[in-house]
Parts: C-alpha cells; sequence; structure tokens
C-alpha cells in the first residue's frame, strides 16, 4: 500500500471514525499539557497525560510563560535554558539539534541523513530541522525528551525528541497579544484569540506573529546590515466535538522568513601543511586583500555575492481522538512542505573566487500515524503504526570568479596565473532524494506492585532512500561536460568542479527496542532505569562525492551504515519540602557504532563535506534539574549536564586544517609537522580518543524572580525583578578537532523586571547578554585548506520593553 494510499486512509479514519463509543471524560477531550490545577506539570511524552514526575524518562518542560518571559522564541534560543540541548545553524538549511551532543553530524547539512532529534509541532513530526529555526507560535509549553523515544514516537528519534505542544481552541472566548520592541530595530508582535463558532460543538482559534530586526554585521561592500531577522508566522485550527467520545481537530500553518543572511566572516588565520605561497596571507597579498577587519567583533565584513535565507515551511494536519473502549485510538494524518531560496558566500571573504553558491530546494512530506493508548489500574501500553514519505528536489549552482585560478590552483601548474581557466566555471547540480519510512511501535507499563512498574518497548522499522545526483559542468567559455563526456575540461578544472552522476540507494530493516525498571521509593521519590537499544537509519550522500586521484568520484563513499545505538540510563525523580521544591538526576552512558560523522573534504575547490562512518562513539555523562519556591515571593531554578564525549574508534578521519593542505605522504613517507608549509599530509587522521565536535563538557543554566504586591496607575498586581544565567565551557567546532577551531567557554546574563496583573497584564524591560560577552557560535575553515578560518558571531548586547495583556 503506498504511502498516499495510508496518508488518504488516515484522513478517512479522522473523519468518520464512528461515534458510538462511550464516555470517558465529561467533555470527551484528553487532558490539556501544562499545569493541572494542583500545581502539577502535565506532560504526554508518553502520548497520556501524566504528571511530569511519574514519567521514568528524563524530561524538561517549559510552559509559555517562562518561554516569553526568558525571550525564548526558537528552539535556538531554548539553548540558553536547557543546558543537555545543542542547537548550531549556520543557515536554516544547515542547522542540528543534538540531545546530549548527539542527532545529527556537525557540520554542513547533508539531505541524506536523518536527524537523531525529532521534532514534533502538535504531534506531526517534521522532517525538515529548518522548521526549529522559526518562531514559537503560540505555543502551549515545549517538552525535551532526552534519549532514545522510538518506541513511543512516530518517527525513530536515538537522542531525543522536542515535543511542541500549541494552544487549543477553546470554546469561551480569549485572547492575547503581546508587543515588543529593542535595540537592533527589533519588533515583535504576536497576537491570537480562540472561541466557539457552535456552543460546545466547534471552536475555532486563531495566531500570528511578526519579526523585524535589522542584521548584527555590517556589509562594507553592500553598506548593508546582514544576519537580520524577517519572520512571519499564522496558524488556524479548527476543534470539532463531534460526539461525546470523537474529537477531531484540523490545523493549518504558514511560516515565511525572507532575511538577509546568513554571514560567516573573518575570524582568524592559522598555518597548514600547504605551501606557503598557497596560503591565506600570500593568496592575499597576491590580490592586494585585507579584509575590513581582522576582529570579528568589531562585526565587519566585504562578502562580495549576495546573501539570503528566504524559506516558507507550513501543512496541513487532521487529528482524530476517539474514546473506543478502555482507551483513546489516535489518528495524525499530515502533509507538510519545505520551500528554501538560499544564497551565499563560500569564499567568506570580499574576493570573486566563488561567486555563486546556492542550493534552493524544494520538499514535500506526508505522515500517517495510528495509535492505542489504554490508562488501567496494573497495565499502561501505547500501541501504533507510523507511514511516512518525503520528496525533495534540490537544484544547486556553483561558480567561480577570476580569483578562483590562483586561490584554488596549484602554483606549479601552468593554469595558476590564467584567470579565464576557472572564471564562470559553473556547476549545476539537480538532485533527488525520496524517502519511506514505515514502523510498529509499542510500549507497555505493567504495575507489578503499587511501587514496582516494568516496562517494555519494541519498534520494527523499515526504512527506504533513493536518490540522484547529477553535476553538470560548463566552462567559462560555454563548454559543456557531463559525468558521460567530460573531455571539455582539463585536469585542473575538474579537480575543482567536477561532473558527476550517481543514484544512490538504501533499504533496511531493523528491530529496536528498551526495558525501563521504574520504582516509587515513596510518594514524592522515584527512580528508575532503561537501556535502550537503538537505530539510525542509514543514509546516502548527495552533497557530491570525493574524487580519487583521477578526480572521479568514490562511489563507495555514496551510502553510509545505520547507526548502532546501545543506551544506559537510571534516574531519580524527587520533591520535597511540602513539594515547593523538585531535584530530578540523570546519569547515563551511550555508545553508537557505525557513527554518521559529516567530515571535511580537504580538495581544493570542494565546499561541502560528505559523509563517513565513524567507527564507535561513547557519550557519558550526568544531569541534575532543580526548582523551588523559596519563599511565597521568590522562585529559584538550576539546571547543569556533564557530559564526557569521545571518539573511541576513528582511525581513517578526515585531518584537522594543521595537518592538511600538503602533498600527502605514500608508503614509508612521514608526515610533516602540524602547521608547517610545505610538509608532507597524512592521507587521514586517527583521532580515537578525541573529543567529538558541538558538545561542552560542562553547561548549565540559573536564575530566579523575586515579586511583591504592588499598584500601578490604580491597578493591583505584583512588580517583579528576574535573573537567568548560563554557561558553556570549551567545545570543538570541527569535526576533526583542531588547535584553531575550539570555541572558548562563555557565561550570559540576562535580566529583567516588571509588573504584572491578574487581569492580564504584563509589561517589563529586559536586557539579553547583559555584559556584552563576545563569543562564537561557531567556527569554521575555508575550503582548500588556505588557513582561513571564519567564525559566526553571536548576539551582543541587546535590550528593549515587551507588552502582554490577555482578554
Amino acid at each position: 500500500m503506498g504511502i498516499r494510499t495510508l496518508f488518504t486512509a488516515g484522513v478517512a479514519l479522522a473523519a468518520i471514525v464512528a461515534p458510538q463509543a462511550g464516555l470517558a471524560q465529561a467533555d470527551g477531550a484528553a487532558a490539556p499539557a501544562g499545569a493541572a490545577d494542583n500545581g502539577e506539570v502535565v506532560v504526554t511524552a508518553r502520548r497520556r497525560a501524566e504528571n511530569v514526575q511519574d514519567v521514568p524518562i528524563a524530561v524538561s518542560v517549559v510552559d509559555s510563560r517562562t518561554l516569553d518571559a526568558n525571550g525564548t522564541f526558537n528552539v535556538a534560543k531554548l539553548v540558553q535554558i536547557q543546558p543537555s540541548l545543542t542547537f548550531y545553524s549556520t543557515n536554516p538549511r544547515n542547522s542540528a539539534a543534538n540531545i546530549r551532543g548527539l542527532g545529527a553530524p556537525f557540520g554542513l547539512t547533508n539531505d541524506g541523513i536523518e536527524q537523531g532529534v525529532g521534532v514534533y509541532i502538535d504531534q506531526v513530526y517534521n522532517s525538515r530541522i529548518a522548521a526549529a529555526t522559526f518562531d514559537f507560535l503560540d505555543v502551549e509549553q515545549v517538552e525535551v525528551l532526552r534519549g532514545p523515544q522510538g518506541t513511543l514516537y512516530g518517527k525513530n528519534t536515538t537522542a531525543g525528541a522536542i515535543n511542541i505542544t500549541t494552544r487549543a481552541p477553546t470554546f469561551t472566548f480569549e485572547g492575547r497579544a503581546e508587543l515588543t520592541v529593542g535595540n537592533l530595530d527589533y519588533v515583535q508582535a504576536k497576537a491570537s484569540v480562540s472561541g466557539p463558532l457552535i456552543d460546545d460543538k466547534l471552536a475555532i482559534r486563531l495566531a500570528a506573529s511578526a519579526t523585524e530586526r535589522r542584521g548584527t554585521i555590517y556589509n562594507v561592500t553592500s553598506d548593508k546590515w546582514v544576519n537580520a531577522q524577517n519572520n512571519r508566522g499564522f496558524r488556524g485550527s479548527l476543534l470539532w466535538k463531534a460526539t461525546d467520545a470523537l474529537n477531531l481537530t484540523l490545523s493549518a500553518d504558514y511560516n515565511r522568513q525572507n532575511p538577509e543572511c546568513c554571514a560567516q566572516i573573518y575570524a582568524r588565520v592559522g598555518s597548514t601543511q600547504r605551501p606557503l605561497n598557497r596560503q591565506f596571507a600570500a593568496l592575499a597579498a597576491a590580490f592586494n586583500y585585507a579584509p575590513p577587519s581582522i576582529n570579528a567583533f568589531d562585526r565587519l565584513t566585504d562578502l562580495d555575492s549576495p546573501l539570503d535565507a528566504f524559506q516558507e515551511i507550513g501543512g496541513v494536519s487532521l487529528r482524530a481522538e476517539w474514546q473506543l473502549g478502555a482507551g483513546t485510538l489516535t489518528s495524525v494524518s499530515a502533509w507538510r512542505f519545505w520551500n528554501w531560496g538560499p544564497s551565499n558566500d563560500r569564499d567568506f571573504i570580499g574576493l570573486p573566487i566563488t561567486t555563486i553558491s546556492a542550493n534552493p530546494s524544494k520538499q514535500n512530506q506526508y505522515s500517517q500515524e495510528l495509535r492505542y493508548a489504554v490508562s488501567g489500574d496494573r497495565l499502561d501500553y501505547v500501541f501504533g503504526l507510523f507511514a511516512y514519505h518525503q520528496r525533495q528536489h534540490t537544484t544547486g549552482t556553483q561558480q567561480q570568479g577570476p580569483a578562483a585560478s590562483r586561490w584554488l590552483l596549484n602554483p606549479t601548474s601552468a593554469n595558476a596565473g590564467n584567470p579565464a581557466v576557472l572564471d564562470g566555471l559553473r556547476s549545476e547540480n539537480d538532485i533527488w532524494l525520496r524517502t519511506t519510512s514505515l514502523a510498529a511501535f509499542g510500549q507497555l507499563s505493567w504495575k507489578v506492585t503499587d511501587r514496582l512498574s516494568l516496562q517494555p518497548g519494541l519498534r520494527v522499522n523499515y526504512d527506504r532512500k533513493s536518490g540522484s545526483y547529477v553535476a553538470t559542468v560548463i566552462t567559462g567559455s560555454g563548454v559543456v561536460a557531463s559525468c558521460t563526456s567530460n573531455n571539455g575540461l582539463n585536469s585542473d578544472q575538474r579537480g575543482v568542479l567536477a561532473p558527476q552522476c550517481y543514484d544512490p540507494r538504501f533499504s533496511d530493516w531493523n528491530v529496536s527496542g528498551d526495558f525501563t525498571i521504574a520504582y516509587d521509593v515513596s510518594d514524592d521519590v522515584h527512580a528508575y532505569a532503561t537501556y535502550a537499544k537503538s537505530f539510525k537509519s542509514g543514509g546516502i550522500n548527495l552533497n557530491g562525492l570525493p574524487l580519487d586521484n583521477n578526480n572521479n568520484p568514490i562511489l563507495s563513499t555514496a551510502t553510509v551504515k545505520p547507526e548502532d545505538v546501545n543506551h544506559f540510563e537510571i534516574g531519580l525523580k524527587t520533591q520535597f519540602l511540602d513539594r515547593r521544591a523538585t531535584l530530578n538526576l540523570a546519569a547515563f552512558w551511550t555508545e553508537i557504532s557505525d557513527y554518521q560523522a559529516n567530515v571535511t573534504n580537504n580538495q581544493v575547490g570542494v565546499l561541502r563535506g560528505y559523509l563517513a562512518n565513524a567507527n564507535k562513539v561513547r557519550v557519558r555523562g550526568i544531569e541534575a534539574d532543580f526548582q523551588a519556591r523559596a519563599t511565597r515571593r521568590l522562585n529559584v531554578y538550576a539546571s547543569g549536564a556533564f557530559t564526557d564525549h569521545e571518539y573511541v574508534k576513528f582511525t581513517d578521519a578526515p585531518c584537522p586544517p594543521e595537518l592538511a593542505g600538503g602533498a600527502t605522504a605514500g608508503a614509508g613517507q612521514t608526515p610533516g609537522a602540524p602547521g608547517v608549509p610545505g610538509g608532507l599530509s597524512p592521507a587521514n587522521c586517527d583521532i580515537s580518543g578525541q573529543w567529538l565536535p558541538g558538545i561542552s563538557k560542562w553547561s548549565f543554566s540559573y536564575g530566579g524572580e523575586y515579586h511583591l504586591p504592588a499598584k500601578l496607575f490604580g491597578e493591583d498586581g505584583e512588580a517583579y525583578v528576574a535573573f537567568d544565567g548560563s554557561y558553556r565551557s570549551k567545545f570543538s567546532s570541527n569535526p576533526s578537532r583542531s588547535i584553531y577551531t575550539d570555541i572558548d567557554g562563555y557565561a550570559l546574563a540576562n535580566v529583567r523586571a516588571g509588573f504584572r496583573t491578574a487581569s492580564g497584564w504584563d509589561i517589563f524591560g529586559w536586557v539579553r547578554n547583559a555584559f556584552d560577552r563576545n563569543y562564537y557560535e561557531l567556527l569554521a575553515t575555508q575550503s582548500g585548506s588556505t588557513g582561513l578560518v571564519v567564525g559566526q558571531p553571536a548576539d551582543p548586547r541587546t535590550y528593549g520593553v515587551t507588552a502582554k495583556a490577555r482578554f
């Protein structure tokens, strides 16, 4: 049965599920997410509503009030209050969300692999991580689940899941409005309205948001500020209580971004093994070139190619929740699209080396999930079926400019001094991806005694990927070369842009599962231990393949193996001081064989990396989450994570830039010293025992709020002041750790103060990055081992005022 057929069947089920079942709740609806009347935090992490302290999973919950107060308007901002979550993005397409350092390879995105962290919005899986770059829109709460979740969620998630729940339509009229203004010409507006269309039967909710902000980096070439924000979002949902036992929710959303973004700029220069006259300083001098500043935090650049990060994402979903027998049958049918229209400057400086680098892409996905969940006196269980299909088409372009020959070619080549050899050399890529995923999953929780529970889970998964990569190269004089006929190119041209065509395929079945033992030490102390065996689907390389010595693609690198995950975890969830304080602890040990690493391609003209399997990696650590209502007027919180991480075995990894760029050492030859120009470079490096990229050993978030009764303009309310801090220790920003790309640790501080009323008004001033800390989000190297290191400076100090109202 085809995926579209399953999707259609799911829609039909959602629309015509029989309404004869008995009433399970007074209103026929599932319990809402968020805080219950008794102050407990209710989550749906296990696909049923329950107190977060009773869930034997490491899960953190952030409600809408906390999100708004901290200025956490997307996943990228969420990392400052979630120590185990990291998010890296050089532009929306090249983004990665990782939990405990795992999830997606660090570096440029390769569309042929899966994300290890699932992003779910109202139970709909979003295959494109770009969804995480959009503003949160009318969000009720965000749950961050740490560790494998494949026996509970439709798409396999080997590292964790970000479960976002939006506000549901209501049968009483309500509205919300919010306006924020700040420095950097920052303006953000949000509004939502909800109410009944037909009393007790049909309700509607509409929401919209808009964000504008001037860029943080000034481009002296274009006379514009870049790395700006320009976001629009719309969302609507209809809730129909078809019967006392059947609810149908139809949702649609559309989001658009169109900022002048995303610049990575000169950060520093390091020495490689490339001959000295081919390294950055000598090459720049040959063109009488100097960057506008050698201090990235002057926030100046001279990029000479247009920047654009246009994207739109949206879709429609239909969710049916039917009280059937002792449980709830849920159907979630969804269609989503993503359109991406970028323009980048991939030489990172103001010389015409690479004048065009753009990979516009269009994607459609269909998903269908059927799930039945029962909560009983002794047995709770969930089982379900999931089907997913994705089609993606990318049409990429890369074009070289008049400076390319001198910059990219070996000076011993007769063509190095001839700009015409590479000027106008252009690669036009036509890339297709089709992905199908089918799964059956389930989890059982058996209450052996009033205190002891056993929880086994199982997942059977089938994945199939097929791709097509065709690169046609056209010279500046108009000669066309394809993978079947490239005689029109000389060896220098093929070494920079080579015609390629290949059709990678991957398919595989796997069985995974987990087993949890949970024990209630007391009513307020809960312990658990978990073992999970998980897999991340194999992948295909769709960024082009590395070339052999004859400049032909190495077809053996077209596919990568699945990741094989073994995960162990123990946890303790406690409350004390009459439940005014909560302390949760978790310790974990995760080992991955055939880890999917995004590795740097050191060929001279290649801008993108490719995927490879590292033999084995290990991540282990301890996490703590604490929060307390210290007094009637003071709330405090602190969270921390210690994460030890390493490549256990990766013997044939790409070398870091200080061990690259020279002639490859042959058998019996000794590679040169790191960073010494003109030395021999090893063909590959053994980085066993080294750090994984993107992971800090220590990370913390902490803060608190103090409030007291007050009156403003005759209105009773409370005044408050709050502080939120975070810290991350040093981490590597290169797949193979380099002396040039470690990012030093940094601490951030945010403060706010305001006045709010019980009637729904809240006005506060805020300062983020209060001490104007200079730090990099990412560092990367220029292709070709020139020694140039480019960086992405994070936001400077920002400040502003927010006014919110509920009615």
